[in-house]
């Protein structure tokens, strides 16, 4: 794949001068590519939550941008990301969602792995009986595993292995929210969806980061949580995103609310926040409930959003947890025509990745920045590696 090169110097001027990035990055495949490496791959990104494997035994296969993972819930209860590949030859070893009964079997010539990864049988490796070789060191076979750390229900991982550890990488975003550092309940099946959008990953990280569409895009929303009552969150190289005053907690036909999350203060009684966190995970929290968007890049012009909702208690009124999952439902999906407009926009020849309103696109721009930033860095390393 020819390389494509793209001038960022003006992404990163001041937000007043600042250009958006260029189309290419929307919808070049060589770009894709680079961007996997330079924002994906080297960071801690989001890959699924810990709920999608609730029991030990638990195997889901995933992708992630190319990369066959899969998660597991070892014995010991640990959540785990390996390669989802023999290390024998390379063969898938979980297509589908299972409970692991016993070992994690190569469907190919049946080597065997434990929940925790280490290669514990491989029959007939030395012939017909035989199942052990000199030249095969189990111990040095083992499933491939990938970094990976939970917080907030997610299972973050760093493919390259190289990103600080995630409490120094995130120690701002862990401060700024460190009176919710209290259990999450998974609200079960009927809080989790998935929207599949025709957009580049990063519009959907883009459209999620700034309130200025409110009036026009989330009537609803928009009726009592006006423009003027939010608030621009922005931390350099790191997340950005908004807040809100004037959040209103959703009842019940008895006037029921959801339990809040114990001791957060009074500071959020009104107040709710939506952070970015790069490169691909947006969060919600509020008093009585969060929720977490995992962005899964499945092309340059097709993303799937992974939508989960938490609570503060295992038992939180069921008809409730339905209605507030269709209201974000429809919240969310209100976004679609937005981030699809703006992925055809990008195929405009003409157009110059845009400009910024210097009072509402500044978490927006803040975004742009950290990526052109990255992406600098990147090709700078292979320049040198030349």
């Amino acid at each position: 794949m020819t390389q494509t090169v793209t001038d960022l110097s003006r992404v990163r001027q001041s937000v007043d001068k600042a250009h958006g990035l260029p189309n290419a990055h929307y919808i070049d495949p060589a770009i894709y590519a680079e961007e996997k490496e330079a924002l994906l791959f080297s960071q801690w990104a989001g890959l699924a939550v810990a709920a999608d494997v609730p029991d030990p035994g638990d195997a889901v296969p995933m992708d992630f941008v190319g990369l066959p993972l899969l998660l597991i819930r070892d014995r010991d209860g640990r959540v785990r990301v390996f390669h989802n590949t023999c290390r024998h030859r390379g063969m898938i070893l979980v297509d589908a969602p299972r409970k692991i009964e016993g070992a994690i079997r190569c469907p190919y010539h049946s080597w065997c792995y434990s929940t925790q990864g280490k290669l514990v049988s491989t029959p007939h490796v030395g012939g017909p009986g035989q199942n052990t070789h000199d030249s095969i060191d189990r111990a040095d076979l083992g499933l491939l595993e990938v970094r990976s750390h939970i917080w907030r229900d997610i299972v973050w991982i760093n493919v390259a292995g190289d990103a600080p550890p995630f409490e120094e990488a995130m120690a701002d975003i862990m401060h700024r929210w460190r009176e919710f550092d209290r259990p999450l309940h998974h609200g079960g099946a009927d809080s989790r969806f998935r929207l599949e959008v025709a957009t580049n990953w990063k519009l959907a990280v883009e459209n999620y980061c700034e309130s200025y569409h409110l009036p026009w895009v989330h009537p609803g929303l928009n009726s009592y949580s006006r423009l003027e009552d939010h608030y621009h969150i922005e931390q350099p190289g790191e997340f950005s995103g908004q807040g809100t005053r004037v959040y209103r907690q959703l009842t019940n036909e008895d006037g029921n609310k959801f339990p809040d999350f114990e001791e957060v203060g009074a500071k959020w009684n009104e107040q709710a926040e939506y952070i970015a966190v790069y490169p691909n995970v947006l969060l919600g929290t509020h008093r009585d409930h969060a929720f977490a968007i995992i962005l899964e890049p499945l092309g340059p012009e097709r993303t799937a959003e992974h939508i989960h909702l938490y609570y503060a208690v295992p038992d939180a009124d069921e008809g409730l947890k339905m209605r507030n999952t269709q209201l974000w439902k429809t919240v969310f999906e209100e976004d679609v025509f937005v981030v699809e407009g703006m992925q055809r926009g990008r195929h405009a020849s003409a157009f110059d990745g845009g400009r910024f309103s210097p009072a509402m696109d500044s978490p927006t721009h803040c975004f742009h920045a950290w990526v052109a930033g990255k992406i600098e860095t990147h090709r700078a390393k292979a320049r040198a590696a030349e």
